[in-house]
């Protein structure tokens, strides 16, 4: 039977202690000092690879038919030695590869270097392809070159890991040792490749516009702060790119688009980060109308370049709302409904003509709870509508002419008093765009700012703020125009079937890595603790020695052999008057 190298049982990887990981890092490190007294190089320059495991795997009969020599770089991931000979498997981008090694081929003074090598080292290959006697392919190899010694081992555990803290937080590992990761970003990478192209395909410019405002504007969001010390005042990082992208609307682009990062300081949960990737885009002498149309358009392209259909496969963990199906079909077209219809149809109120105090008596009604007195008549509706309506519109559904209260950057509806030309896709439950007939009459933006700044006055830390110079942008006159904002990533979540957003951006916020203190095994061992049982008490949550004073004895035995046996550590049990007089030391 072959031995494996380095590859830990997982139940016995799952207890290792940052000293454990520590000394298998030791053991790395003098294995890379002999490979460097052998006089290779731990961490090599280049290597010129001709074939990836993909590669090897779709030409396999024209490699070992004519015994071509191919050369592949990848990752060792698992080790097998019988004394003389070595089995390897490699991974690279495309896949993984068994790599055969003899040591009367590469010579006894390279096969030392084989014995030094671990899991997670990248190595380059040299050889031929051929199929082992149980059939599987391979590589034969003719040298083997050491490209980077990995001094940290690989977390066994991580297979089936569901702590995805771990994951989020050390995402270069979980791309390493998860299948499907990566392919999730690579299709993430086709979105915004086939969205750009759309886009420059329709003759839009993509720009660039600062990150660093002095007004936050083109959202009711709170902004992140920061501070300029040359210039000696406060700055806030964009909560959106659509005050400036209308500036350069109002300077003759036709259609303008950014692709970027936004900021806004809120919550995180499983659909906000707080700086998170959006497309925004705005078309001369277009409306909202229109805008349903190319967005419907965009969004099946988008689909069949990821999924080959216009179908997105939801999990059956993901989707969890009344009447979800499992399936989203993104074919145009959606339905479409107003804001204050949608309302009547999941509540049984209609809102229409509604005063600010009516409706808020309907949110007593229905028992919300989360009103206070800071809110306005656009804010209200919009609690209402994200408590009750929201989540319920699985399938792709345009919800439009929002309260003008909602919109202040909105136009007037044409025909509907009181409503504004704009509308929200909701898929899966969520918003994925927003889109208007944009604002261009300057006196009437300059009205809907000052009515922001009331709600401000009342405490509504998310009112827009009066922006003087996109007033006088305006005031030059800007054509009839529709712009529409996408949010990314909220798009890759659909696409690829994924239910929180931390699983589509490679590095989420999190909160800052919590480092439990711990005491070194000495102070364990002034109690008569044996060494080798510190790890295992530590396990169970005795970080410290301090943790063990009062605890009962009995309590404490059965802890520490529970993890005795739980990790098949084959340590010997102390026994309960052992135990007690450890306590006692304290």
């Amino acid at each position: 039977m072959a031995e494996v190298k380095n590859k830990p049982n997982t139940e016995e990887a799952a207890v290792l202690t940052e000293n454990e990981i520590n000394e298998q890092m030791q053991v790395r490190i003098d294995k890379m000092h002999k490979i460097e007294e052998h006089g290779w190089k731990p961490f090599g320059y280049r290597f010129l690879y001709t074939h990836r495991a993909a590669d090897i795997a779709a030409q396999f009969d024209e490699l070992s038919e004519k015994e071509t020599e191919v050369k592949m770089a990848g990752r060792i991931m698992a080790i097998r030695g019988h004394g003389k000979t070595c089995f390897m498997d490699m991974q690279d981008k495309t896949g993984r590869i068994q790599v055969y090694v003899r040591k009367d081929v590469i010579g006894e003074e390279n096969y030392a270097l084989i014995k030094l090598m671990d899991i997670g080292d990248t190595v380059g290959i040299t050889g031929t392809a051929f199929r082992t006697h149980m059939g599987e392919l391979s590589i034969k190899a003719n040298s083997v070159e050491m490209l980077s010694k990995s001094l940290r081992p690989l977390p066994e555990k991580w297979h089936g890991l569901k702590d995805v803290e771990t994951r989020y937080r050390q995402r270069y590992v979980d791309l390493i040792v998860n299948e499907g990761v990566k392919e999730t970003f690579e299709k993430r990478a086709i979105v915004v490749k086939t969205l750009r192209a759309a886009l420059d395909e329709a003759g839009y410019t993509e720009v660039e516009t600062p990150i660093l405002q002095s007004i936050p504007g083109g959202a009711s969001a709170r902004p992140f702060i920061t501070h300029h010390n040359s210039l000696d005042m406060d700055l806030y990082l964009r909560i959106a790119t659509e005050l400036y992208l209308k500036r350069l609307i109002v300077g003759g682009f036709e259609g303008v688009y950014e692709i970027g990062k936004n900021f806004r300081n809120e919550g995180m949960d499983k659909n906000h980060n707080p700086e998170f990737t959006c497309m925004e885009l705005y078309v001369q002498y277009k409306d909202y109308n229109w805008m349903m149309s190319f967005t419907e358009k965009l969004l099946e392209r988008i689909c069949i370049a990821v999924n080959g259909s216009t179908d997105s496969i939801i999990g059956d963990v993901f989707i969890a709302f009344p009447g979800g199906t499992g399936t989203i079909r993104l074919k145009a077209t959606c339905r479409r409904l107003t804001k204050l219809e949608a309302i009547k149809e999941k509540t049984g109120y209609d809102l229409n003509d509604k005063t600010e105090e009516e409706i808020r008596q309907v949110c007593k009604e229905l028992k919300m709870e989360e009103i206070d007195e800071t809110m306005g008549k656009g804010k209200l509706i919009d609690e209402i509508f994200g408590e009750f309506c929201e989540g319920t519109y699985i399938q792709p559904t345009f919800i439009t002419d929002y309260p003008v209260e909602m919109s202040p950057l909105t136009k007037m509806h044409r025909s509907k008093p009181g409503l504004t030309e704009r509308f929200e896709l909701m898929v899966n439950g969520k918003e994925l765009a927003n889109a208007y007939s944009e604002l261009n009459d300057p006196i009437d933006q300059e009205e809907r700012f000052k009515e922001q700044m009331k709600l401000a006055d009342k405490g509504d830390d998310e009112a827009m703020i009066i922006d003087q110079d996109f007033l006088r942008a305006l005031q030059y006159g800007m054509p009839p125009t529709s712009g529409i904002g996408i949010g990314i990533d909220r798009l890759v979540m659909l696409m690829t079937g994924k239910p929180y957003i931390q699983e589509v951006l490679f590095f989420p916020q999190m909160r800052p890595e919590k480092i439990t203190p711990k005491d070194s095994a000495a102070k364990f061992m002034e109690l008569g603790i044996a060494e080798e049982w510190v790890p295992a008490i530590q396990k169970a949550g005795y970080n410290l020695v301090s943790d063990m004073k009062d605890v009962n004895p009995q309590k404490l035995h059965q802890d520490i052999c529970g993890i005795n046996k739980k990790y098949k550590l084959e340590l010997t049990n102390p026994t309960v008057d052992e135990v007690a007089g450890w306590i006692s030391k304290i």
